[in-house]
């Protein structure tokens, strides 16, 4: 097997492994709904669940559609990242990186295929100012995707300037 399809794999799986370990963790130590204080006044652990995709987007009991909606997109990211690296030059961080968004997506997946719904557990504010609750998935597809995005603008393109040496 190719060396990008092992750094793929394996941030994939080190993500997907992480991210569901600690809603392992949250699911047998936090009562749905409840939260634990870990800073005072900046970190909670919650227990929550999120229907929807990122800050609630489609957050809602009275909608089905919307499982099979994101349902849909992993699959297309999934395939997308897959094609991508098939094709892609050879950038060990590119592959890192998509490894990440993968395996994100894919502990997301799990989530939403048992509860019908993402757990979330990290909640950070200031005050009565609350970022989205989000989990370990959701860093791992954020990290991912920036880099990727950073890799990919910063990379030369064939033909370019910055690619011939003398």
């Amino acid at each position: 097997m190719q060396a990008r399809y092992r750094l793929l794999g394996g941030y994939a799986l080190l993500a997907l492994l992480l991210d569901q370990l600690t809603k392992f963790w949250v699911l047998a130590a936090i009562p749905k709904h409840k939260s634990i204080t870990v800073i005072p006044g900046l970190l909670d652990l919650v227990n929550i669940r999120n229907r929807g995709a990122a800050f609630g987007f489609l957050n809602r009991s009275d909608i089905e559609w919307q499982f099979w909606l994101f349902l849909l997109a992993t699959l297309v990211a999934a395939v997308a990242i897959i094609l991508l690296v098939r094709t892609a030059q050879e950038q060990p961080w590119l592959f890192r990186a998509l490894g990440l968004v993968m395996g994100g997506a894919l502990g997301n997946l799990i989530d939403r295929i048992r509860f019908r719904a993402v757990v979330d557990f990290l909640d950070i504010y200031v005050g009565d100012w609350h970022w989205p609750a989000f989990n370990v998935a959701d860093m791992a597809i954020c990290v991912g995707a920036g880099l990727a995005c950073l890799l990919l603008w910063k990379s030369p393109q064939p033909g370019s300037k910055k690619e011939a040496r003398p």
